[in-house]
């Protein structure tokens, strides 16, 4: 029987990198982050049942350089000077821990910290409120969405946390991520 790969600790993360060469500007994106020594393995959006969320450093003092390590990740790379780049990760947690809940992820250009944190809290209370068989009209604001899953009985914890940058002045790739990093 194998064994069965269900993380238990979830961590957020997120950096800015810049750099002559596109992929150094990612790598120096990943240090600033704390991920870059990890083989990241890009993940879809499921936050596990009763996945504990613990700090960044309490989460990196638990993996070792060069594991395999799980992760859904935001990415976005420019070298037009000051475009603003985005990378935003949500989260929506059910009230009752012992069922999934949603990560969502955008990558992206021209949205503040703030209109990124909103569109990606946005996106996982959706995610998860459509799983729990509540129709919604995407018109409808999101605060009104969450009155509804109120009534309805399914009270969502959300979060978001984004990374954002202008692009560098003098033309250097500038590159933001932000990632929920799973510990198994």
């Amino acid at each position: 029987m194998s064994k069965r790969l269900v993380a238990k600790k979830m961590f957020f993360t997120k950096g800015v990198g810049k750099h002559p060469h596109n992929l150094q500007s990612f790598e120096e994106a990943l240090r600033q982050a704390g991920i870059a020594p990890f083989n990241l393995v890009r993940v879809s959006s499921i936050f596990p049942p009763e996945c504990k969320i613990v700090s960044r450093p309490r989460g990196l003092a638990e993996l070792d350089p060069g594991e395999i390590v799980y992760c859904v990740m935001a990415e976005t790379r420019t070298n037009e000077p000051s475009r603003l780049a985005c990378a935003g990760i949500g989260l929506a947690v059910p009230a009752n821990r012992t069922h999934y809940g949603y990560i969502s992820e955008h990558h992206g250009y021209g949205l503040t910290t703030r209109r990124c944190g909103d569109l990606v809290e946005d996106m996982a209370a959706t995610m998860l409120a459509t799983t729990q068989g509540i129709d919604l009209n995407p018109e409808t604001a999101y605060d009104e969405r969450r009155e509804i899953y109120k009534a309805k009985g399914l009270t969502i914890n959300t979060r978001a946390f984004v990374q954002t940058a202008e692009g560098d002045k003098n033309g250097l790739w500038t590159t933001v991520v932000a990632a929920a990093v799973f510990i198994c």
